[in-house]
């Protein structure tokens, strides 16, 4: 079967792009694709729009990906939206991104995840937030991390949440970080522990405090073992205790450390009632 050259392709008709098979649509070449009229790419058949090669989807035009029906976005292969470039996606519309199947968005590239915009993004499900990989979560920006909602934030696998960068810790806002579960919350690295900012790290749960493992407890800083509540100092346990560095022992208000606890050697004596 001969492919339609791209003059063929802007001399259909509505109708005769609807009755384009499978074949047809496959056989065009990119500049046909993206020579499609945008009444035309919507007449055609959701099994046309799904034998889309990557390098046809790749070829389509913003206004092409932002007028296309949910219907023929949800018809579109995983490869297909992963061959998505970054000024697609940006086109794609917060109905589209809503009407994206999970395995479709974990198809999205690092790149494509740090393009969607902050409207766009804040509207995906709990159900695709859970579908991220980290190596897509990486893509994120600063300004995309401190959008997502709690539920979002709550929704992301401890595999993907620790992945997360040190800025992207950072920018973390308290109601997110109010949220996190101890399985996040253990998965961080040290050096995520530590680039949590005093307000975030105050406004963790006690759980999650009270289950940092020893090393995480070392990467503590003087501001963060201040901002423990009395009811965390009293649940650490002696080998987190006896983690803690001296300088943030010496930074410890009094009024935080209950009157009970046994000393350590590795404590300021001046910082114990007697």
């Amino acid at each position: 079967m001969k492919a339609l050259t791209t003059g063929q392709v802007v001399a259909l008709s509505t109708a005769e792009a609807a009755a384009l098979s499978t074949a047809q649509v496959a056989a065009l070449t990119t500049a046909a694709v993206a020579a499609l009229e945008t009444a035309d790419l919507a007449a055609l058949k959701t099994a046309a729009i799904a034998v889309l090669s990557t390098a046809q989807v790749s070829s389509l035009t913003t206004s092409q990906i932002n007028n296309l029906a949910t219907s023929a976005l949800a018809a579109l292969s995983t490869a297909g939206i992963g061959a998505l470039t970054t000024q697609q996606v940006v086109a794609l519309t917060s109905g589209q991104f809503a009407s994206m199947s999970t395995a479709q968005v974990a198809a999205l590239t690092s790149n494509s995840i740090g393009a969607i915009e902050t409207a766009d993004l804040t509207g995906l499900s709990t159900n695709h937030i859970a579908a991220l990989r980290s190596a897509q979560l990486a893509g994120l920006t600063t300004g995309q991390v401190a959008s997502l909602s709690t539920q979002q934030v709550v929704a992301l696998t401890t595999a993907a949440f620790a992945g997360l960068s040190t800025a992207q810790i950072v920018a973390l806002t308290t109601a997110q970080a109010s949220v996190l579960s101890t399985a996040q919350v253990s998965a961080l690295s040290t050096a995520a522990i530590a680039a949590l900012e005093t307000a975030d790290f105050a406004a963790l749960s006690t759980n999650a405090v009270v289950t940092l493992s020893v090393n995480q407890i070392k990467a503590l800083t003087s501001d963060q073992v201040v901002a423990l509540t009395t009811t965390e100092a009293a649940a650490l346990n002696s080998a987190q205790v006896a983690a803690l560095s001296v300088s943030a022992v010496a930074a410890l208000e009094t009024a935080t450390w209950p009157r009970s606890r046994p000393r350590s050697p590795t404590w300021a004596p001046r910082k114990w009632r007697p």
